[in-house]
C-alpha cells in the first residue's frame, strides 16, 4: 500500500476542506492509502510523514505566504532534512485565500522551495487554466487558472460551510488523484530498478 499524508494549517477551516479533498483524490486510487496531518499534531506524526512515499503540503495564504505555524512547521522539519529523509519522495502543494491572486502564488513558490531543499519531486496541478474565455465559468476545473498547483479562493466573510466552492474542491480532488498517479508510477518504477 502506497502512503501519501497531507500535512496542513487551517485558520479558518478553508484549507481543512480543501486538504479533504485532496485527501479524497488521492484515496480513491486503488493502492493508495491518504492520511490527513493538521501541523498543530505534527509533532505526534514525524513518523508517519518520514514514512511516506508522498507529502502534500497546504497552508492558506495570509500575507502572501504560508501562515506563521505552517512555517514553523517548515522549520521543525529540519531534522528530517538533515537525515534526508523526505529525499525522492513525492510532493505537491496547495493553499487558499480570501481574494482571488491573493498572492497565492508566492505560497505555492514557497512550498515547491522547500519540497526541493528536502530533495523531493514536485508534482504540478496538470490542468489548463479554466473560466478564462466567454464560454468559462467559475465552475470549471482550476478556475483560478493556477499550475504549481491547487489554489482555492474563500470569501473572507463565510466560514468553512460555504466556501471553498465545488469548482475548487474538485481542483484539490484532482491534484490528489495526480499526486497518487505519480506516486505509483514512481514507486513501480523504483521496484523494477530494483528487480
Amino acid at each position: 500500500m502506497v502512503k501519501i499524508v497531507v500535512v496542513y494549517h487551517s485558520g479558518y477551516g478553508h484549507t481543512a476542506k480543501q486538504a479533504q479533498a485532496i485527501a479524497d483524490g488521492a484515496a480513491g486510487i486503488a493502492g493508495i492509502r491518504a492520511q490527513l496531518v493538521p501541523v498543530e499534531r505534527v509533532e505526534q506524526h514525524w513518523h508517519d510523514l518520514d514514512d511516506a512515499d508522498a507529502i502534500v503540503f497546504g497552508s492558506p495564504t495570509y500575507m502572501g505566504s504560508v501562515s506563521a505555524p505552517f512555517k514553523a512547521f517548515m522549520d521543525a522539519s529540519s531534522k528530517s532534512w538533515a537525515g534526508q529523509k523526505w529525499k525522492d519522495k513525492i510532493a505537491a502543494g496547495f493553499t487558499n485565500s480570501a481574494s482571488q491572486s491573493g498572492d497565492k502564488l508566492n505560497t505555492l513558490i514557497q512550498l515547491a522551495v522547500f519540497a526541493a531543499q528536502h530533495g523531493m519531486h514536485w508534482v504540478n496541478l496538470g490542468l489548463l487554466p479554466g473560466n478564462n474565455s466567454s464560454t468559462g465559468s467559475v465552475e470549471d476545473l482550476n478556475r483560478l487558472g493556477g499550475f504549481l498547483g491547487a489554489m482555492a479562493q474563500s470569501n473572507a466573510d463565510v466560514g468553512p460551510e460555504a466556501a471553498p466552492g465545488t469548482a475548487d474542491l474538485r481542483t484539490a480532488a484532482h491534484l490528489g488523484r495526480r499526486v497518487a498517479e505519480a506516486t505509483l508510477r514512481f514507486a513501480l518504477g523504483l521496484e523494477r530498478k530494483a528487480a
